[in-house]
């Protein structure tokens, strides 16, 4: 059975840049946010350190614009830091008035909406400050968060508000598959996505005036992540499919420091551990990272990532340590509780002793190529969060821009969608998803064997360091692999595992064509066959087969 639902905007993705969107069209348009699983598992509940924000007087958009600048390798794009940087005020007011509860420098002060007046080294308190911590890169304090679970305040307030709104319809276990365009017309225009809903197995079409991807990012194809299940690339891999552009997916960022405990999985132990003092040590007490740069635990990730995969190597250690616990204990329970609490939980007592870590896949960099309006080449489709590409990170995500990212691309893709409603026609309703030609699986071993293999050998190849031979046996593996899924796909049913792979075999093959016209060492990417970085960087766009200029 055939079914159809219209919507003015679909939004793929229920994260902080979905939601944002959602919530700024909220009472101008009928909205559908589509969400893989339950609306708040995504990557920005599990956000820890917070939001990076020009707030305090001495600090300033100049500054906050170089050490983003500085993080990216010289390959940021000026115009969208300084787009980013200035707007980042403004979105904080907003999460302010949305309800966001922001941890003040004095506890028993309530929060409320007015803005921002600041903070400053020395914790001056007043009725309005907000706490503001330092992460690495960063050469102020300018993160501003709720306690240590940042992700999770503004992922259940956004939601909260979304599910409030009579406009807004929410989709959860749906799980989109294609984007549909109409490629008759001078450019491009998407008219709608295809969609499993999970609960019934059964794929419906939603015809829309506009589509807004905000899937987040694709760490997933990595053995080792700190992203949630759901980080398959799921938006990158559709775009490319639908004709669009993709640029710099080799620069993937390893989080320094994720919690090396078998029951652990993927729990971070957050950059403003190390903002707040902590230090990086061996199984000895050594502490290396002085020996790598002069900014120490405070240099940025790509430098920090290395240098523990270098002492791990070095040394054959499964981990490394880090140690907060010089610091006061109330201090170390106040400032980290979520922390605190799940190292406790399995055994490990922070204010006493070192925490176990691993870097871990944690941020894609590149992504679906955009404007500053978010839109993509397709027309009446953005792409907005983790998903895209805007310029603004550069080789190297600095900590904690990629929530002030999402927050004010959101709302620039909002303005844009606005200001287009009145004028935008709806176009022909999208064809049928036909199935007729395929039947039910009786062999899902192949998803989950192909899934992890996949994700073994981009661990394995193309990972924290990276030479010509390896990327070339990841290229040589994943066009098998993504062979026999394309078999597979048509000729079965599709499920979420089978959508999830394809999208992530597509992703890894970007991720490896990108890695591989990289002839130098830059930022995220460092490859032993071409150290040094050339004086003059350059951005690595991928046209697709069906790119329409």
């Amino acid at each position: 059975m055939n079914i159809t639902r219209q919507y003015d905007v679909v939004v793929i993705g229920s994260g902080a840049a979905g939601s944002t969107v959602a919530l700024a069209l909220a009472g101008h348009a009928k909205i559908a946010v589509i969400s893989k699983t339950d609306l708040a598992e995504g990557s920005t509940r599990y956000a820890q350190g917070g939001i990076a924000a020009v707030l305090d007087a001495t600090d300033s958009v100049e500054s906050h614009c170089n050490d983003t600048l500085r993080a990216g390798a010289g390959l940021c794009d000026e115009d969208a830091v300084r787009f980013t940087v200035e707007n980042s005020r403004s979105a904080i007011d907003w999460l302010v008035d949305q309800g966001v509860p922001f941890t003040r420098q004095q506890e028993n002060v309530q929060a409320t909406s007015a803005p921002i007046h600041g903070s400053n080294e020395s914790h001056t308190q007043s009725e309005n400050n907000y706490h503001l911590t330092r992460e690495g890169g960063h050469s102020s304090r300018r993160i501003i968060h709720a306690k240590d679970a940042t992700g999770q305040a503004v992922s259940t307030t956004l939601l909260g508000n979304l599910g409030a709104h009579p406009s807004i319809e929410t989709l959860e276990d749906h799980v989109a598959i294609d984007l549909i365009v109409e490629r008759d017309l001078p450019k491009p225009v998407c008219t709608g996505v295809h969609v499993l809903d999970c609960s019934t197995q059964q794929v419906i079409t939603l015809h829309a005036r506009f589509v807004v991807l905000a899937t987040g990012g694709a760490s997933k194809v990595y053995l080792y992540t700190s992203n949630p299940d759901g980080a398959s690339g799921d938006g990158i891999a559709m775009a490319w499919r639908a004709g669009c552009r993709v640029a710099n997916m080799e620069f993937n960022q390893f989080h320094p420091t994720c919690l090396y405990h078998p029951q652990a999985k993927s729990f971070l132990i957050s950059e403003a551990v190390r903002g707040e003092g902590g230090k990086l040590l061996l199984s000895n007490g050594h502490q290396f990272m002085p020996d790598f740069d002069a900014r120490a635990e405070l240099a940025p990730r790509d430098i920090v990532a290395r240098a523990i995969d270098h002492e791990m190597k070095r040394l054959g250690s499964d981990c490394v340590y880090i140690d907060i616990s010089h610091r006061d204990s109330d201090f170390i329970i106040d400032h980290f509780p979520t922390i605190y609490q799940r190292c406790l939980d399995l055994g490990i007592d922070m204010t006493r002793e070192p925490i176990p870590v691993v870097p871990a896949a944690h941020y894609t960099c590149g992504g679906i190529m955009v404007d500053d309006r978010g839109s993509t080449d397709i027309e009446n489709l953005y792409a907005i969060g983790e998903t895209s590409f805007t310029g603004l990170h550069g080789a190297n995500r600095m900590a904690s821009n990629s929530l002030l990212e999402c927050v004010v691309y959101a709302q620039a893709s909002a303005n844009d969608i606005l200001g287009k409603l009145t004028s935008t026609q709806w176009l022909t309703a999208p064809p049928y998803w036909d199935e007729s030609q395929v039947t039910d699986s009786d062999e899902d071993v192949i998803i989950s064997h192909n899934w992890d293999e996949l994700r073994r050998f981009m661990w394995n190849y193309v990972g924290i360091v990276r030479s010509n031979k390896r990327l070339a046996r990841a290229q040589h593996r994943v066009k098998l692999l993504r062979s026999e899924i394309a078999e597979y796909y048509s000729h079965y049913r599709v499920t979420n595992d089978l959508i999830e792979l394809r999208n992530l075999a597509q992703v890894a093959e970007l991720i490896i064509e990108s890695a591989i016209r990289r002839k130098e060492s830059r930022g995220l990417h460092f490859t032993i066959d071409h150290p040094k970085t050339d004086a003059h960087g350059h951005n690595t766009v991928l046209f697709p087969p069906n790119y329409h200029d």
